[in-house]
């Protein structure tokens, strides 16, 4: 999984999201940094307001906590979503030994032994 200090750069630096079913994000708050949570119809759903988009938590007891604003969370992109956001600039995947290295199509490349990583990474370039 990326982790979370690339995820706190790629937002920083611009990489819009608007959430769907199946996206992963964590609440900045510190106490709940550490919780993965995945937006779902059923349990998170994401609510397009005015004033943006609010995490409604529908029917979790265990909880105290009903919504909290997008602003406040930050989206944890999977590997799939990297490579989407890279678009024509990402070339290949490779592994070397233990890590992969993401190549953009200028010959650049961006190494780590997470994927999601390697892309993170590269994306960052691109959005610099």
């Amino acid at each position: 999984m990326i982790s979370l200090t690339l995820a706190l750069e790629l937002r920083d630096a611009g990489l819009p999201w608007q959430p769907g079913p199946g996206d992963r994000f964590a609440v900045t708050r510190t106490e709940m940094i550490d919780d993965v949570f995945h937006v779902a119809d059923m349990v998170i759903e994401a609510r397009q307001l005015d004033t943006g988009t609010l995490f409604a938590f529908n029917g979790t007891t265990e909880w105290a906590l009903d919504s909290v604003a997008q602003s406040a969370t930050v989206w944890l992109p999977t590997e799939g979503q990297l490579r989407e956001a890279l678009g024509d600039r990402f070339a290949r995947l490779t592994r070397d030994g233990r890590e992969f290295v993401v190549e953009l199509d200028d010959g650049t490349t961006h190494r780590d032994a997470d994927a999601e990583n390697a892309y993170a990474a590269a994306l960052l370039t691109v959005l610099a």
